[in-house]
């Protein structure tokens, strides 16, 4: 097998579900204290990531909490790639898959 061999390009892993939930970006401190929070508008979530749409002008952590409005659960969240006002991120850890259907069912009904 050749090294410059261009391999195929994997199929998306996850389904992508659209949101459009506000969220709060909470970043992580000294000893993993939280303190300073900022609004972002969670467009669209999987279970191993999201994309978030936040103010252009935002310095944003490479690592930080989500939190979805309305849940009181925190995730674990690694930014991957930012474009202006739009930032995708890795979840530290998969989504248990009842809570992404709980998060869904939440934006459904309000």
């Amino acid at each position: 097998m050749h090294l410059d061999t261009e391999h195929p390009k994997p199929e998306r892993a996850y389904r992508e579900f659209n949101l459009d939930r506000p969220g709060n970006i909470i970043f992580v401190g000294h000893h993993l204290s939280t303190g300073t929070q900022v609004r972002c508008l969670i467009r669209t979530i999987t279970l191993a990531g999201a994309l978030l749409e936040v103010s252009p002008n935002l310095e944003m952590p490479s690592h930080f909490f989500l939190e979805i409005l309305g849940i009181h659960d925190e995730i674990g969240s690694t930014v991957v790639k930012r474009e202006g006002e739009w930032v995708t991120v890795s979840f530290n850890m998969l989504l248990n898959p009842e809570f992404l259907h709980h998060v869904l069912r939440l934006s459904f009904e309000s």
